[in-house]
């Protein structure tokens, strides 16, 4: 570090245990602990973090529907189960058919969860004040970049309390049953479906995923070679 860095320049954050938090927070759904209640103030906490992260134009949209009475609980599974369960079965039977081990567990772990999914302590949905019919695909990306990076940030605030989630979707297929059910108004979209429970064990490990030096390219599309110019960024020679 340069000796003339001041204090309060020096780094604040323990880096490892970031990047074990981030590299780690996986879906989880098989090891979910049904039998755990999840408390109240936790997720509130989570969800404290949640909204610290960044929104589009600061309009701070988001906004954040809790389940956890057991009736309404299962008539959310229940459509989501409507919605989902084909294709879940069908993607299992063709990761089965195609012998792919990596893409079987997944399936299975999804199948498991469908058929289980009332039984998470609590559901938290996701939403945007805003409705994204008719909007321009722009906007539309817009608007989900607010929530989106706020449920992820809930998400690793809850495997850093020992939590597990998992963000679903296959509901959306019916979303307005969903609204009804839970009295979400006319102009709030929902985004995802998360269960969310204590999880069995805190030991996860990252995932497997291809060498980032073969996803990412350097100041054109397919340059791979890029060396660093003197303050850090890419230099100009850095097209393959």
């Amino acid at each position: 570090m340069d000796q003339n860095q001041r204090s309060h320049d020096k780094p604040t954050i323990d880096v490892a245990n970031a990047d074990l938090l981030l590299s780690t927070t996986r879906s989880v759904r098989k090891r979910l602990d049904f039998e755990r209640p999840v408390e109240r103030e936790t997720l509130l906490e989570c969800l404290e973090l949640a909204v610290q992260a960044p929104t589009a134009s600061n309009r701070q949209l988001w906004r954040w529907m809790i389940v956890t009475d057991p009736e309404l609980k299962t008539k959310i599974a229940d459509i989501y189960r409507e919605q989902g369960m084909d294709y879940l079965r069908n993607g299992l039977a063709d990761s089965e058919a195609d012998g792919d081990s990596s893409q079987l567990r997944v399936k299975d772990s999804a199948l498991y969860l469908a058929e289980n999914f009332e039984r998470a302590p609590a559901y938290v949905i996701p939403c945007i004040e805003e409705d994204l019919a008719g909007k321009s695909g722009t906007a539309s990306i817009g608007t989900l970049g607010s929530i989106i990076q706020a449920g992820w940030s809930f998400q690793l605030a809850l495997r850093a309390r020992g939590l597990g989630s998992t963000w679903t979707t296959l509901h959306l297929g019916d979303a307005k049953a969903v609204a009804d059910l839970l009295g979400i108004p006319a102009g709030v979209t929902q985004v995802a479906l998360i269960p969310v429970a204590y999880t069995k064990g805190t030991s996860f490990r990252p995932a497997k995923r291809p060498p980032v030096t073969e996803i990412t390219h350097w100041n054109h599309w397919g340059g791979r070679h890029g060396r660093l110019g003197p303050f850090g960024s890419p230099s100009p020679g850095g097209r393959r």
